[in-house]
């Protein structure tokens, strides 16, 4: 998932995946800028080279045309975008995994590949909606535990990681919420032990 808070204008993506250290690969953030999720048959620079077109002001869904105009793999790609004025886009190649597909919603964009049924992204968008007022780092990963509940992906999950940057730097020492578990029975469980042992030591700097 890929979202925004319309409040602080944090912007921030959750993901968990079968592969190994998703958090290096699929989620590119930049604060006041946007957040791209680049999924199915990944490729990280994507997610370089669709962030410097939004910081140069395109839009959303042209970003995702021009990442996608000369790809020869792009029907194995999945794209999901939101920027800074919370303007969407996403794209889900015909070659993904099944099931597979997005979901767009207020101030958030849900994606999945490889995964049980269509249920999954609509728990984690029901989820998402369901926690209007807290922080977005605590929406994204009430999501991505609403999404595991509701079947995940259908290899099972070995890796999660959240990111979170908002407008302002959360502190000089941590601009950004970056949390990974990179090989894990339990992936998204222990992504919830260390964002909240993470969330307590984070007061120590405020």
């Amino acid at each position: 998932m890929v979202a925004r808070c319309p409040e602080t204008l944090a912007l921030g993506i959750c993901v968990s995946s079968a592969s190994l250290a998703v958090g290096s690969v699929v989620p590119h953030v930049e604060p006041n800028v946007g957040a791209i999720a680049v999924q199915g048959y990944t490729n990280f620079f994507h997610g370089v080279n669709g962030l410097r077109l939004l910081r140069n002001d395109l839009p959303p869904k042209d970003v995702l045309e021009t990442l996608l105009r000369d790809d020869p793999r792009w029907e194995m790609r999945q794209i999901s975008i939101i920027d800074i004025s919370g303007e969407k886009a996403a794209f889900t190649g015909r070659k993904t995994l099944e099931w597979s597909g997005h979901i767009f919603g207020e101030n958030y964009v849900a994606a999945g590949n490889a995964l049980t049924s269509e249920d999954v992204l609509e728990a984690m968008a029901k989820a998402f909606e369901a926690s209007r007022g807290k922080r977005l780092e605590e929406r994204l990963m009430e999501a991505l535990e609403a999404g595991e509940k509701a079947g995940g992906d259908w290899r099972g999950a070995r890796s999660a990681a959240i990111i979170v940057a908002e407008k302002k730097p959360i502190h000089e020492s941590r601009p950004m919420i970056d949390l990974r578990v990179d090989f894990h029975e339990k992936p998204v469980g222990e992504l919830r032990r260390i964002f909240e042992a993470y969330k307590s030591w984070l007061k120590l700097f405020k």
